[in-house]
């Protein structure tokens, strides 16, 4: 229970930290130099304004994740975009896929998806999937079955069921991940699950005129280059702490070339881990010069990262957030309603999406550090689920996450301080006994 457990204390993690002189960079001929790291990393960036190779030293430290020069990054809006570049990357698979998600749904979109991996499997591409049993409870058991019958090796994680197999057994801690990876040389991750929600995108995004299918809003990004075997690793961990029979024999390493200039940082948490997902952000928001813009579907955070928000708003940072105006957890909606008195005190802008399920989880912050991964700014996220969020440091990329902030920024309300607090006393009410039993659950 999120009662039982507790975040570090961040509010000295700068100064807490024992950071290096200088980042670790990796490249497909090893680790650059001090000097080559500082020059690489200076490239990023046409500004002065941001220390950039103290900052990523200072990450570094609290992730223990190095940089990773060398790949290509490519941005997928909503689900059509994404559902595309992901199955024909599967249709091009030559020796294996990989494939880790919170839920795996049989109807539509999924149906699709299972089909075109026993299609795969049955070519002599070797096909292993991870579900989620909390995630995934809504599907039938005879679905995975299909799968498993057609030769593909498939995990349940952590079952819900405690006799299914002999691991340590905690209901509270589920994989939240979304991992693709095919041949060891391209990955995908993000927020979107393999479920029919995905079959339409945003309505904004699609110029659909059905306003009665709302879609849903959520971002995920294409890797290719050396980081792939960063989300690679991540998987087999997953596998292999579910004790279950040993993955099939096949390449799942190769050797990666650089394909792009993009520098990344790959990082993956767990419950009982040390918070590398959650020090990140502190870090990049209590260090942040000019702007923290996010993006976030559900929003139950600790005192802490309410204390960085508030604080780089009052000392001129432009804070930007969008939040949900339509949810698919309305608890969670309200309980994230609770924090926003305090937020629009301290300057903190807020808004929210309108016309669209919000599920995306991205950052962007001083145009040039961004994130787009799993992870959620919630206890739930950051104490009780294994999740993954790809770094990029770049601020090329980052105009390109700008860009998307902006349209989502374009189709949202923003809240207004003045009349926050005029609401009915019953909805604040609501927001409060909501914001106390996400805390407890």
């Amino acid at each position: 229970m999120t009662a039982c457990a507790s975040l570090p204390d961040v509010n000295y993690l700068k100064t807490s930290l024992d950071a290096e002189d200088s980042a670790t960079v990796q490249t497909t001929q090893g680790t650059l130099s001090k000097a080559k790291t500082e020059s690489l990393l200076s490239q990023r960036l046409r500004s002065a304004k941001v220390d950039l190779p103290e900052l990523a030293a200072l990450e570094e430290a609290a992730t223990g994740r190095p940089l990773i020069a060398g790949n290509k990054l490519t941005l997928l809006n909503d689900g059509p975009q994404t559902m595309a570049a992901m199955m024909a990357a599967i249709k091009n698979a030559k020796d294996h896929i990989n494939l880790e998600t919170y839920i795996f749904d049989k109807e539509g979109l999924g149906g699709e998806f299972a089909d075109l991996l026993i299609q795969k499997q049955r070519e002599g591409v070797q096909v292993n999937v991870i579900y989620d049993s909390i995630g995934s409870l809504g599907t039938p058991p005879e679905f995975f079955q299909k799968l498993r019958d057609a030769g593909i090796s498939v995990v349940e994680f952590n079952p819900v069921n405690p006799f299914k197999r002999m691991i340590s057994w905690n209901l509270n801690n589920r994989d939240h991940r979304k991992i693709l990876v095919v041949d060891g040389s391209i990955a995908f991750t993000g927020g979107i699950n393999i479920t029919d929600d995905y079959s339409s995108g945003s309505l904004f995004r699609s110029r659909s005129k059905n306003h009665s299918n709302l879609g849903w809003r959520d971002t995920h990004i294409q890797v290719e280059g050396p980081a792939v075997a960063s989300f690679q690793w991540l998987f087999m961990q997953t596998w292999v702490s579910q004790k279950v029979d040993d993955l099939a024999a096949r390449k799942y390493f190769p050797p990666l070339k650089p394909v792009g200039d993009k520098i990344v940082r790959v990082i993956g948490s767990e419950p009982g881990g040390d918070f590398e997902i959650y020090k990140a952000y502190i870090l990049a928001m209590q260090e942040a010069k000019t702007s923290i813009h996010i993006t976030n579907s559900y929003f139950v955070p600790d005192v802490q990262m309410v204390d960085a928000l508030t604080k780089a708003a009052k000392r001129g940072v432009d804070v930007k957030i969008v939040f949900p105006g339509v949810s698919d957890a309305s608890m969670v909606r309200h309980a994230g309603r609770s924090f926003y008195s305090q937020l629009l005190a301290s300057g903190v802008r807020i808004f929210e999406l309108q016309e669209s399920v919000l599920h995306a989880k991205t950052a962007v912050i001083d145009g040039y550090w961004s994130t787009v991964g799993s992870t959620n700014l919630d206890m739930r996220s950051f104490l009780h689920n294994s999740e993954v969020n790809l770094i990029a440091i770049d601020q090329n990329f980052g105009t390109v996450m700008e860009s998307a902030f902006n349209e989502d920024l374009k189709n949202s309300v923003e809240i207004d301080p003045s009349k926050w607090e005029e609401r009915p006393a019953s909805d604040r009410m609501r927001e409060w006994m909501a914001r106390r039993l996400e805390y407890w659950l």
